[in-house]
């Protein structure tokens, strides 16, 4: 393959991968923003409200999460989370003693006339569901979040500063690298093979062909 060809199929190549990227640059970025932004219209129309700092209902160790958005209206993804796992998962664990809502489906099935039993189970089907919604608007969320992070500080080594200062200082042009000659050497080391290919003289290593030669007139 010429070098001609070889350089306009690398062009070629290079161009098809930029338009890919900046088309899934933009997919990705459309992606985030209509996800935010459903997430949060969706959430923000069921009105849930977090309990007030100083509430009753959140005083538990175990509520200790719910702190961070207390009094606020929930609004994305990891609001929902939270609640979902550190307000109504508590609830339902105290409502079920630590049976789950399958747990006493199934006893409520064997004991059809306990009344209590039915009720309870009811009440950890509709606690179960409101969970397993909010859950799935956070996963939602999270994946709207992952199409555009941003990379962190840690992610550049240099800014970040995990690289030693002699490593990042820029090595000078005369210091050749650890194992290596030095320019004039590697010159010398040339001239040296030169001389000693078949068909050359030393001394005349660097000599083109037919040069120095004088031209007879015939």
């Amino acid at each position: 393959m010429r070098r001609r060809t070889f350089d306009a199929l690398a062009v070629g190549a290079g161009l098809v991968i930029a338009a890919l990227l900046l088309v899934a640059g933009g997919l990705l970025t459309w992606g985030h923003s209509f996800v935010s932004s459903e997430v949060h219209t969706q959430l923000a129309a069921q009105k849930i409200v977090f309990p007030a700092d100083n509430s009753p209902a959140i005083k538990a160790p175990e509520f200790a999460a719910m702190h961070q958005y207390a009094g606020q209206l929930m609004t994305n993804g990891a609001q929902a989370e939270v609640y979902a796992d550190h307000f109504i998962a508590n609830h339902l664990r105290e409502i079920g003693g630590g049976k789950t809502y399958a747990q006493l489906s199934e006893a409520s099935l064997a004991n059809p006339k306990n009344t209590a039993l039915a009720g309870q189970v009811q009440t950890m089907f509709r606690g179960e569901t409101l969970r397993g919604l909010l859950l799935n608007a956070y996963a939602f969320w999270q994946m709207g979040q992952i199409m555009i992070r941003r990379r962190g500080p840690d992610a550049d080594p240099f800014r970040a500063g995990n690289l030693a200062p002699a490593a990042r200082r820029p090595r000078s042009r005369g210091a050749p690298q650890a194992g290596h000659p030095r320019p004039v050497e590697r010159r010398l080391t040339v001239r040296r093979r030169l001389t000693r290919m078949p068909g050359r003289r030393p001394g005349v290593a660097g000599r083109r062909p037919g040069a120095g030669a004088t031209c007879r007139t015939v």
